[in-house]
């Protein structure tokens, strides 16, 4: 028996349609959204499924999904779909190795189609006009929780179980122990790099390994850090999420997270196209980038144990961020093997591509960078 795809059952029974009202005239835009795994991951799938949710405020828009496609052929194939099927004018790849070909791929056959991709490295010499990029710069809030978990450790020692070792995420583990050592000079953080986005098992380990060398605060940079946050729970420790809100995962001692707000990215590309703006002639830029102040992330909320003082002084810091007062990378800044990374006098804002290439871990930080 020859099994259906949902698609194909949706226009079957659309076909049928005998003594059914006359429907109603189709949205003016039609978007797809791909993720790579499952929409209730409590990770970075999930924030970009809540994202999307962000559009049912808009009649004119009609989003259709598909969770769990593969870095693969599977990608493209997806992405045809929802463009000859669905009618989808405009595509969201939301994983990074949904690009490289595959969403290129797609732009150089459906140049009347408009591509949207999260973090990808365009490259105007080779890439169709028809892809824009958009990203958040989340670290930001990653100081600000870090501030929370320098407040809150009596070891000074924090634990950071990451996925792998690029800019991005040192990054992340950067701006947390600057915001850690920012309010407590003597804390340090503690890496572990599992190897891949999500590997559940190896996260627990790295977790459970950290808290065995006397760590008392936990986070990460993978896929979804609910593992890590549960395994901090689990160790009577403190834990700060990342990607979505973890707080469920640790009811007792959660602190607070570095979440993405996608929803504001999403409304903003839809209602730049409904004015009739597109990527492919310059209206929407090439690369759509925003910070805290641009609501792209957020803070998660705060945990039980967090105190008034300790909400007070990263309400304080927030402040200075938004007013742009408190820069995150101003020098003199060392590295974890003793050399200058930013020097005396300079200052790199959260936009600035410098930090794009980042190759090395703050001093503070045990753990390499490279290799």
């Amino acid at each position: 028996m020859t099994r259906l795809t949902r698609r194909e059952f949706a226009a079957g029974i659309a076909a049928a349609g005998v003594g059914r009202a006359a429907p109603s005239p189709p949205p003016a835009l039609t978007v797809g959204f791909i993720y790579n795994g499952p929409k209730n991951d409590l990770g970075y799938n999930q924030s970009h499924a809540e994202g999307r949710q962000a559009l049912r405020v808009l009649p004119w828009v009609k989003a259709v999904e598909e969770a769990s496609v593969p870095e693969t052929v599977a990608a493209g194939e997806s992405m045809r779909d929802m463009i000859f099927q669905d009618g989808a004018s405009v595509v969201f790849a939301t994983s990074f190795g949904h690009y490289d070909p595959f969403t290129i791929d797609m732009a150089r056959e459906n140049p009347g189609v408009q591509f949207f991709h999260c973090g990808g490295l365009y490259d105007e010499r080779k890439h169709p006009k028809n892809i824009g990029i958009y990203f958040g710069f989340i670290d930001e809030v990653e100081y600000l929780s870090g501030m929370l978990a320098g407040l809150a450790t009596r070891t000074n020692r924090l634990g950071f179980v990451a996925a792998k070792p690029i800019p991005q995420v040192l990054r992340n583990i950067n701006s947390f122990t600057l915001g850690a050592r920012s309010v407590n000079p003597h804390a340090t953080t503690k890496v572990v790099f599992t190897g891949d986005w999500v590997l559940p098992v190896r996260e627990a380990e790295a977790s459970s390994s950290l808290a065995d060398q006397g760590i008392d605060v936990l986070t990460g940079h993978t896929g979804s850090p609910r593992v890590i946050v549960q395994m901090a729970e689990r160790r009577g420790l403190f834990g700060c999420g990342y990607q979505f809100n973890q707080s469920s995962m640790a009811p007792h001692g959660f602190l607070t997270g570095a979440e993405w707000a996608w929803g504001t990215v999403y409304l903003k590309i839809a209602e730049m196209i409904h004015q009739g703006k597109s990527v492919t002639n310059g209206t929407i830029p090439r690369r759509l980038a925003g910070t805290l102040k641009d609501e792209f992330c957020k803070l998660s909320p705060f945990g039980p144990s967090v105190t008034p003082a300790s909400r007070a002084r990263v309400a304080a810091a927030k402040a200075s961020i938004l007013n742009g007062s408190l820069e995150i990378y101003r020098g003199p800044l060392r590295d974890n093997e003793g050399k200058i990374a930013i020097p005396a006098g300079k200052v790199l804002k959260i936009e600035d591509t410098e930090l794009d290439r980042m190759d090395w871990l703050v001093e503070g930080v045990d753990g390499r960078a490279k290799g």
